[in-house]
């Protein structure tokens, strides 16, 4: 099939497309999202899959698939050569990686470069410098970037003289403090340290970890700051040395450093602020010669200072927040970069505005983990798929009914996000979106997402690194397990017609199977509701019980 350049890009880049052909080396959402970006601007495209990805959405749209191997990523997308070589088999200019898997690895880009080929993204000696963690906080702190307190060499633990270092060094940064792995990210190898006696267990545990997450155990330490929100800066750069910030985004909302919300632009920043934000996060990456995507992350302390964490040489999940608020196709400036073209003067222009946003977006992000049980996968098979619609809101996906959500990848399913003039107005809009969301044949994280659409917290923006696994846990435990009887009351007296309810429709994962009813579950649910129940019959409140559990599924 042939593509069309549309005229909007053919007046500014002069007719030109960045490639004819990329490969994708990715799949599930992001691979849809990259592919979509290359239709755009008529560049044909290459998909690559496992066993377990034969029948995916990635693969049905792409112009070309070529198969990697069995579903294990270590045998299909962590392999290196088998992409580059699939690359070159189909005549492919370029690769992008997307995010996660290889999007990171200086090997993988070298191995790209090496081929003749063009990694969209960073050049493999940024990612190189920037994935060494400790190497860029000493970068960092060259360009007069604030660091956190800690150590500014990597430590090797199995030799005794380093942990004597390490401990020295510890007294001096002071407690609580955390280690961390020197040459990655995603919380691998990270432990937290509140006292002298803890140190030598953390370190051997936290270096055990980053061994077999990266290959290599080395370690540095570095003090906490609690509490701290999480807030990153986009940056795009040019081959001519030109660097933006397009934004901030506001990523608190973690569990076990995953991030679960993200929202643009951060809230409670001012202008004065947001701009010494972006100043900061452009001079750390300019001191690494950063040329396409990354994300500058900071903490942002009680006192209100910022302090550099790392530079992700990557696209990020939620850079659609960010496209949302600055107007800019993230996705598409990343090819027209890696094809040598300076940053449009439309993207220098909404960095230029970016300090004073007038726009608010709030990403959700829905996965296959059940939140009642800390967040535990829950592979299975999609069974009815309603997402919302309307004007302010986009869902990237890959999923859709019948999909098999496999236990080998990240569950990741879908992006929510919602855009509007406010942040009160988003959250509102947030809530709608979330109240017309469909899905059930597994667990899902919906009902977290309806908790956090209604919290008075997260309305007043009182956020935190720590909220999900503090506040979120006492709480949802709490109300969980309340509510899974009264809400297994209302099921079963629907089960069993004593009310005049209809199916519900848009809050259990499992409700609307007959064979899941509570009194099948061998957990004493009654069968009846209780006389005096504050439960009144009507679809309202079904909805009412599972948003205050946060508990979207029958009990089992």
């Amino acid at each position: 099939m042939t593509w069309v350049v549309p005229a909007s890009l053919r007046k500014d880049r002069g007719g030109a497309r960045p490639f004819a052909r990329v490969l994708v080396a990715n799949r599930g959402e992001i691979a849809v999202r990259i592919l979509r970006a290359c239709r755009e601007l008529a560049i044909e495209t290459v998909a690559v899959y496992s066993d377990a990805d034969a029948d995916a959405a990635h693969v049905q749209m792409a112009d070309r698939a070529v198969r990697l191997g069995p579903a294990p990523a270590t045998e299909s997308y962590l392999r290196a050569d088998a992409i580059v070589a699939a690359a070159l088999q189909a005549g492919a200019q370029a690769i992008h990686p997307g995010y996660g898997f290889l999007a990171e690895r200086a090997s993988f880009a070298r191995a790209t470069e090496d081929a003749g080929l063009v990694f969209i993204g960073p050049s493999s000696a940024t990612i190189a410098t920037l994935g060494d963690k400790v190497a860029a906080r000493r970068s960092a702190a060259g360009a007069g970037v604030p660091i956190l307190p800690g150590t500014l060499e990597p430590f090797d633990v199995d030799a005794p003289a380093a942990v004597e270092a390490i401990r020295v060094a510890a007294e001096q940064i002071g407690y609580p403090l955390l280690v961390k792995a020197a040459a990655g990210g995603g919380g691998r190898g990270m432990r937290r340290v509140e006292q002298p006696k803890e140190l030598a267990a953390a370190l051997a545990a936290g270096a055990a970890e980053a061994r077999a997450a990266f290959g290599d155990g080395a370690v540095y330490i570095e003090r906490e700051i609690h509490p701290a929100r999480h807030i990153e800066v986009q940056l795009l750069g040019d081959g001519a040395g030109t660097i933006v910030a397009l934004g901030e985004r506001d990523c608190s909302l973690q569990r076990r450093h995953q991030k679960l919300v993200e929202e643009a632009p951060a809230p409670l920043l001012g202008e004065e602020q947001r701009l010494g934000l972006h100043e900061m996060a452009v001079r750390a990456a300019r001191a690494v010669g950063l040329v396409n995507a990354a994300t500058a992350e900071f903490l942002f302390d009680r006192d209100r200072r910022f302090w550099f964490l790392e530079i992700n040489t990557r696209l990020q999940v939620e850079h659609g927040v960010t496209e949302l608020v600055a107007g800019v196709d993230i996705v598409r400036e990343q090819l027209w970069l890696a094809a040598g073209y300076p940053l449009a003067d439309r993207v220098i222009a909404a960095a230029e505005r970016a300090s004073r946003p007038t726009r608010h977006a709030i990403e959700v992000r829905l996965s296959a983990e059940d939140p009642a049980r800390e967040f535990a996968p829950t592979p299975g098979t999609i069974d009815r798929w309603e997402l919302p619609s309307g004007p302010g809101i986009r869902v990237d996906t890959a999923a859709g009914p019948g999909t098999t959500v496999v236990a080998d990848y990240d569950p990741l399913i879908a992006k929510l996000m919602v855009v509007d003039e406010t942040r009160d107005a988003a959250i509102d809009r947030l809530s709608r979106a979330l109240d017309e969301t469909t899905i059930t044949g597994i667990q899902t994280t919906l009902p977290f997402h309806r908790f956090i659409a209604t919290d008075a917290r997260f309305r007043a923006a009182d956020l935190s690194i720590d909220w999900v696994d503090g506040t979120w846990a006492a709480i949802g435990h709490e109300r969980r397990r309340a509510a899974l009887v009264v809400a297994g009351e209302v099921a079963a007296a629907v089960v069993g017609r004593d009310l005049a309810l209809d199916p519900p429709r848009a809050t259990s994962a499992q409700s609307a199977r007959p064979s899941a009813r509570p009194e099948a579950t061998g957990e004493g649910v009654p069968a009846r509701r209780p006389r005096g129940s504050a439960i009144e019959p009507g679809p309202s409140a079904w909805s009412r019980v599972g948003r205050t559990a946060a508990v979207d599924r029958w009990p089992r």
